[in-house]
């Protein structure tokens, strides 16, 4: 797998976060070329064979302990710019990468985050909003429902979650794409993080 020089490594699970993720970076940076991994051991060779103008690292990315994979990309490449998405275990690092931020960090802040190294500023830049209640528009259940699904949760684990049927889950769903103007899972997560509906 080659990419220009120029390109952002992403390395994530192939989940619906990742696709808001490659979402918010094509939104923001529509030119900017993306390499795309979930595979820890496949990422050490990919940074030892080319400098990624960043790397962007979820932080529970299956494969390797956190502070072992961190080490050996250091090794691989000791200048490679790193961000980390955190899950809650990895604010505890040792040797913190050069950015770790939480994985569910609003995406206009994740946006100013990159800024300085995918650019002057990202095009058309978004401005940093506070978290902000929920729109009536949507049900405090449908918000529920919303943040389950955009944390990858299958409808019989929202279902078991919330404690709700799963058929329920599936006409919550269904009301999100509609309300949210959007036609897949992938769409609405991607508005979601654009919109900064969950944090």
């Amino acid at each position: 797998m080659t990419a220009s020089p120029s390109a952002v490594l992403v390395a994530a699970e192939p989940t619906l976060y990742r696709a808001g993720l490659v979402a918010l970076l094509h939104q923001q940076w529509p030119t900017l070329p993306l390499t795309l991994t979930a595979d820890a051991g496949q990422l050490v060779d990919l940074v030892r064979a080319q400098l990624f103008r960043v790397l962007i690292l979820d932080g529970g990315l299956p494969g390797r302990e956190l502070p072992a994979l961190l080490h050996h990309l250091r090794q691989a490449r000791p200048g490679q710019r790193l961000l980390v998405l955190a899950t809650d275990g990895a604010k505890t690092l040792a040797a913190p990468p050069q950015l770790l931020v939480p994985r569910h960090i609003s995406p206009s802040h994740l946006a100013a985050t990159l800024a300085p190294w995918l650019d002057e500023t990202p095009c058309q830049p978004q401005p940093l909003r506070a978290p902000h209640p929920a729109p009536t528009r949507f049900s405090r259940r449908e918000l529920e429902v919303l943040r389950l699904v955009v944390d990858d949760r299958c409808n019989q684990e929202i279902a078991d979650r919330l404690f709700l049927s799963v058929r329920t889950v599936e006409s919550h769903r269904r009301a999100l794409l509609q309300k949210s103007g959007t036609r897949t899972l992938a769409g609405l997560v991607a508005w979601a993080l654009r919109e900064g509906m969950v944090a």
